[in-house]
């Protein structure tokens, strides 16, 4: 199993307590509950696009500008709060933006149109970009040198897993339950307001210090020991991260497209066919390498954008379904394998900013593309849009195996044994 490698030292003032091991295990698993829930509230809305559509008469370009408010806003939170839980401590951090989420969740709940959603998918970007560095730096901190690679895996499939829950029980509250456009929204408020309670009684795991203002400057602050990875990774993230974004946006459209008589649940799950193969590719290859993780993930991306076009061009359902379930494959694989190789090596006091530079990489591959992909739908339709995205998401997977192909080659130059 490759292994996340000890942290270095770093000075005593910059260094918290540790926790005790058994409130080290119960802290871990809130943190990583925490990320899962903040996916799992991101994803909620996917199955109701549809419904949106219907009832306010929103263009697909609306759909993805409705999904990309909250992304571009993460990764604008990102960029300015990423490294903040580094100086005020990841407790408070983490239990305003909970509780912040929770709210943008009542304000999604009571949305009466395409600007209250927007408004409040910006709320809920902002809240969970926040959140999201400081959980993932907190994991970091609650790293067991007896369990390693315990906390890449835990930062690569709680979000993942929480994605697939989330629509899940959207598209299950849709179809079955009262009022949907409220009741989707209910319960992952109730457990993000529970959440930040919870938080705020746990142990703090980062020595704050001066310099939160300065922090809020946007930047992205990489260490050297961090950068080289996630350039040669960067291209299969930049893949995965749009396939995402477009199953996520404008796949219940694209399943509408391709089966207009099939029942709305069914556009609903394919997000949910994606989100449920990344979390098992996450969990099945985590003692693979994590080049072989990133280069096969790549591999995947194009027989998943050839099934996409082949159910535009009479395959169905079924090759949509396989091309969803593919690209989460490739998402699984690429994301867990990019983001093992990140963190090999990471110094403690640039924790939580290295986690947001991953993330910043992540959602801006996620959003643009989408925007692009919602645009081009206006224009050139739904079904033209789609073959455009498959064979850009193909291209890039080729230059990401390019990128991991040269890199792995000036690796065993300079160390003639990785040859053997």
């Amino acid at each position: 199993m490759t292994a996340v490698a000890a942290p270095a030292p770093v000075p005593l003032a910059h260094r918290a307590a540790r926790p005790i091991p058994s409130r080290r295990t119960a802290s871990f698993a809130l943190n990583a509950s925490v990320l899962a829930a903040l996916l799992a509230a991101s994803s909620a809305p996917t199955p109701l696009y549809p419904h949106y559509q219907d009832a306010w008469q929103l263009s697909a370009l609306t759909v993805t500008v409705v999904f990309s408010a909250y992304s571009l806003t993460l990764l604008l939170a990102l960029l300015t709060t990423g490294s903040l839980s580094d100086h005020l401590g990841r407790r408070p951090v983490l239990a305003t933006a909970l509780a912040l989420d929770a709210v943008s969740m009542v304000l999604l709940a009571t949305a009466d149109g395409a600007g209250a959603l927007i408004g409040a998918r910006v709320l809920q970007g902002a809240a969970t970009g926040a959140a999201t560095s400081a959980a993932g730096a907190a994991l970091l901190d609650l790293a067991d040198p007896l369990r390693p690679g315990r906390t890449a895996l835990a930062n690569s499939i709680a979000p993942v897993g929480g994605m697939a829950a989330g629509v899940l029980a959207s598209s299950l509250l849709v179809n079955f339950g009262p009022a949907p456009a409220v009741s989707v929204y209910l319960l992952p408020a109730v457990l993000l307001t529970a959440q930040a309670v919870a938080v705020a009684f746990t142990p703090e795991t980062a020595r704050p210090h001066a310099g939160a203002l300065r922090s809020l400057r946007p930047r992205l602050a990489v260490p050297q020991s961090a950068r080289r990875a996630l350039l040669v990774a960067g291209a299969a993230v930049v893949a995965v991260w749009a396939l995402g974004g477009f199953y996520s946006s404008l796949g219940p459209a694209l399943v509408h497209l391709v089966a207009p008589a099939a029942p709305r649940a069914v556009g609903g799950m394919v997000f949910f066919t994606l989100t449920t193969a990344a979390t098992l590719a996450v969990w099945a290859l985590r003692r693979t390498a994590p080049y072989a993780a990133v280069t096969g993930g790549s591999l995947a991306v194009v027989p998943a954008g050839a099934l996409a076009l082949g159910g535009l061009h009479g395959a169905g359902l079924p090759a949509v379904y396989g091309g969803a379930a593919l690209a989460g494959i490739a998402f699984g694989a690429v994301s867990q394998g990019a983001l093992r190789m990140t963190l090999a090596a990471l110094p403690e006091d640039d924790r939580a900013a290295t986690v947001a530079a991953y993330y910043v990489l992540s959602y801006l591959s996620m959003s643009l593309p989408a925007i692009a992909a919602g645009a081009a739908t206006q224009r050139y339709g739904l079904a033209t849009a789609s073959q455009s995205y498959a064979v850009a998401a193909g291209l890039t997977a080729v230059a990401a195996l390019g990128a991991l192909t040269a890199a792995r080659r000036r690796e065993a130059r300079r160390t003639p044994d990785a040859r053997r």
